[in-house]
């Protein structure tokens, strides 16, 4: 069966337009592996394809979600999977795409053999402030820490946690899980999408301004009942303080660019460390 080919990189480096050529060249069909294309409702927000490319192509896995339901890479490899396996059956290559690393890495790899989260533990840390969760994990595992997003509470935990309930450094763990994928890696096919600074920057300036003078507000607006991970698509919190008055136009725009620029500082610094995925400069 045709393996899958995986289109990766940070946001608004062109991972859509480059699925879109390969799988007219291929043949393909699109499979998407970002997190909140998956939402209906949130299309704006996402900068999920248009009707216009969808009619290209057949694509999947975009907008089958409702709002209100909580999502993780667990449940994405759930729906993923069958998806990829059924394109494969008709003879089509399947081409995912996206910039959630922790879903693609389920997808490629499945989940690493870490412990799962303790209500107990979780509640404690959640009471935590940030900087006390940075000294401790810094001092349990200083090789975690120094490539953890530290402003990143939800990382940082996430570290803390595997350090706390396995008894054992998170670093090793998840070092030892790599080295045992490796033979894995060996037989994947992708790409991550790499581009100047600068570069990046102007495009994510220009597909934000595009997003709110392209009914990004309104969406929000619409958007009730949202789970808390949808509720952390970048421009959801900002355009919220928008329609509350708390912000005027100009300071939302600057707020969703830095947030932006940041998520994808992180995503660059993810792929860096998927060696399997070769670079291809645009």
């Amino acid at each position: 069966m045709p393996p899958p080919i995986y289109i990766c990189g940070p946001t608004a480096s062109g991972k859509s337009e480059l699925a879109l050529e390969l799988a007219a060249q291929l043949d393909g069909e699109i499979v998407n592996a970002d997190a909140f294309q998956l939402y209906h409702g949130l299309e704006i927000v996402s900068a999920a394809p248009g009707a216009a490319e969808m009619s290209q192509v057949p694509h999947h896995l975009y907008g089958v979600l409702d709002p209100g339901t909580a999502a993780d890479a667990g449940y994405y490899l759930r729906l993923a999977r069958p998806v990829i396996e059924d394109i494969q059956a008709r003879g089509k290559t399947p081409v995912v795409t996206g910039g959630s690393g922790l879903y693609l890495k389920f997808l490629t790899h499945g989940p690493a053999p870490l412990p799962t989260g303790d209500a107990t533990l979780r509640a404690e840390l959640d009471a935590t402030p940030l900087e006390e969760l940075v000294a401790r994990l810094r001092a349990l595992d200083p090789v975690e820490a120094g490539r953890t997003a530290l402003k990143n509470r939800r990382f940082v935990s996430r570290a803390l946690e595997i350090c706390l309930l396995s008894g054992q450094r998170a670093s090793d763990l998840r070092d030892r899980w790599e080295s045992q994928t490796a033979e894995l890696s060996s037989q994947l096919h992708g790409c991550v999408i790499q581009r100047s600074r600068p570069d990046l920057h102007a495009r994510i300036a220009c597909r934000t301004r595009a997003m709110l003078v392209g009914g990004a507000i309104a969406e929000v607006a619409s958007l009730t009942n949202a789970s808390a991970n949808c509720e952390k698509a970048i421009g959801v919190r900002e355009i919220r303080a928008l329609l509350a008055g708390e912000i005027d136009r100009a300071t939302c725009e600057d707020l969703i660019n830095a947030a932006t620029r940041q998520y994808a500082k992180r995503q660059e610094s993810w792929f860096r460390r998927e060696h399997w995925l070769q670079p291809v400069p645009r």
